[in-house]
């Protein structure tokens, strides 16, 4: 290994704040991680870490070679992008990441075309509900619902995503049809709930413009989407469900919209997140496949909901 791969190597180290994470990142053991900056020291001279059993800290010299090395590592990335643009055909590999719901339901099928038109190019595909580092960790595109807080990203809107009200046939034959948004004060919901967001009321305008929220009665919480609907399909709750989570539930008659004349606020937008303008040929490609799969005005999931379009104040 080189000085400049060792220098990376710090890099990740730094960035991952563990010898642990950056080895399990790369698949290796951490003692390889530990021996290889301890060589980079005596390449260079110098200490760059201050090490106990538990942790470490950046010595002064460390701090400057830890910026130097993401100069390197832009520089290396700038000048792959520019050789790869070279390509009459896209190839290399394409590393992409996503939530869960997205990745299976909505960039799976666009992979699979994408890899049958363009059989040069792989594709690593992360499906993880969790932020990752784009940058550190190499990833050319990420699909997210909601717009990232790193303003060193590059983020596109790529769909917009609409909620709605929904219950089940059994629910509704138990609790009654709800008539006003006061009405969902005293039902049984179904919410979402993380370390990042918590979902505790439906957020709507009201007949005068002025955006109100109505408290709901949580009785199931969890973080996963597909798992709210499962249990708003047993009979036991209503949920506040963004729309592109939703597959055949309406259309089949297993779950049912409330509440339709409703305005309610729009959810957070589906984006696409890169850390370069100047994107590859093949990540250039992959982001118009998946733009035009999803719908330029109209997103897909939109035709699962039957008259959605005159629902919630949608237009």
């Amino acid at each position: 290994m080189d000085t400049t791969s060792r220098l990376l190597m710090l890099l990740e180290v730094v960035e991952r704040g563990s010898f642990a994470k950056a080895a399990e990142t790369r698949n290796i053991d951490r003692s390889v991680i530990s021996k290889q900056i301890s060589r980079l020291e005596d390449d260079l001279g110098v200490r760059l870490l201050n090490r106990t059993t538990r942790s470490f800290s950046l010595t002064a010299a460390g701090a400057e070679m830890v910026k130097k090395a993401a100069e390197l590592r832009e520089l290396l990335s700038e000048t792959i992008r520019l050789a790869e643009n070279y390509h009459q055909e896209p190839r290399g590999v394409l590393k992409i990441t996503s939530s869960t719901i997205i990745g299976r339901r909505y960039l799976q099928p666009v992979i699979n075309d994408f890899q049958k038109r363009f059989p040069q190019v792989e594709v690593e595909l992360r499906l993880d509900d969790k932020l990752v580092d784009l940058v550190s960790e190499g990833f050319d595109l990420a699909f997210r619902v909601g717009e990232p807080k790193d303003s060193s990203l590059i983020a596109r809107k790529i769909a917009r995503n609409r909620l709605l009200l929904l219950a089940s046939p059994e629910f509704i034959n138990t609790y009654g049809m709800p008539e006003s948004i006061e009405d969902l004060a005293d039902l049984p919901a179904a919410s979402y709930s993380s370390t990042s967001l918590r979902v505790e009321g439906v957020r709507y305008i009201d007949q005068n413009g002025d955006a109100q929220e109505q408290k709901i009665k949580s009785v199931f919480r969890a973080n996963d989407a597909e798992v709210l609907l499962e249990k708003t399909l047993s009979g036991t709750t209503y949920v506040l469900a963004p729309a592109f989570i939703i597959d055949n539930e309406v259309t089949s008659g297993r779950l049912v919209p409330l509440l339709t004349d409703l305005h309610l606020t729009e959810y957070s937008a589906m984006y696409a997140v890169y850390p370069h303008r100047d994107l590859p040929v093949r990540t250039r490609l992959f982001f118009d496949a998946i733009k035009e799969h999803l719908g330029k005005d109209t997103p897909l999931w939109e035709n699962n909901i039957p008259n959605f379009d005159s629902m919630y104040r949608g237009r």
